[in-house]
């Protein structure tokens, strides 16, 4: 039968924002800017139709390689992002959830972050996890040695045991239910590796700065279509 539900958990990579700047003769800033803009339009609208978890993957561990100023300026994008989405976590009580490495963070970015996360923690019904510093083998080699310093040579080491050291340990259900990547890349670049096991992916071809709030509404729509099987 088909699927007739909204996803629980949806997550986004919003790739293209550089692209779409060249192609606009703007500079690559006014894409990301354009970009995480019409992201969290899309999120409020997520929640309006029902979803539960909206993650969203921000910074990559490969994207350090980029320019200096490139790196400066997203890090100060994502200060304002944080900023933002406090403001209206606290409002439509939501909690916020940082994935990634935190040791790596500008100070400032950091120290927003952590407030942001902890003055949402005892929300429990909504969730946005922005990935910061986030790469999917990154969180399971950080998660293993987290384990390696608890395990016991009595320990039958099972799939729980991983899941309980990654960075969606918090989250009411880790595993997204769908998947979109914008900009017509069809790969995945490590998002997610453990927890995207069974979900749902779409490639969507405009870049982010061109993906709007209908754009999602299509996906969503496309999803319920889908026959999830998990395996049976």
């Amino acid at each position: 039968m088909e699927n007739s539900h909204v996803p629980f958990h949806v997550a986004i990579i919003p790739d293209g924002n550089r692209r779409w700047a060249r192609e606009h003769g703007l500079p690559t800033f006014e894409g990301h800017r354009r970009g995480f803009e019409n992201i969290m339009k899309v999120s409020r609208r997520a929640r309006e139709m029902g979803v539960h978890i909206f993650t969203i993957w921000g910074f990559s561990t490969e994207n350090w390689k980029r320019t200096v100023e490139e790196v400066g300026y997203l890090m100060k994008l994502y200060e304002q992002i944080i900023d933002t989405q406090l403001k209206v976590a606290l409002k439509e009580k939501t909690r916020i959830i940082h994935m990634g490495r935190k040791n790596r963070i500008p100070k400032t970015l950091l120290n927003k972050i952590v407030n942001a996360e902890e003055k949402t923690k005892h929300f429990n019904e909504y969730y946005y996890a922005v990935a910061l510093d986030y790469g999917g083998r990154d969180e399971i080699l950080r998660a293993v040695s987290q384990l390696s310093n608890v395990k016991s040579d009595k320990l039958v080491l099972k799939e729980e045991d991983i899941s309980r050291f990654l960075d969606t340990k918090n989250l009411p259900q880790p595993d997204p239910d769908l998947i979109i990547r914008t900009s017509g890349e069809e790969r995945m670049s490590g998002f997610m590796l453990w927890q995207s096991a069974y979900a749902e992916y779409m490639f969507v071809k405009k870049h982010c700065p061109d993906f709007k709030v209908a754009d999602f509404e299509e996906c969503i729509k496309e999803y319920k279509l889908r026959k999830r099987r998990f395996g049976k």
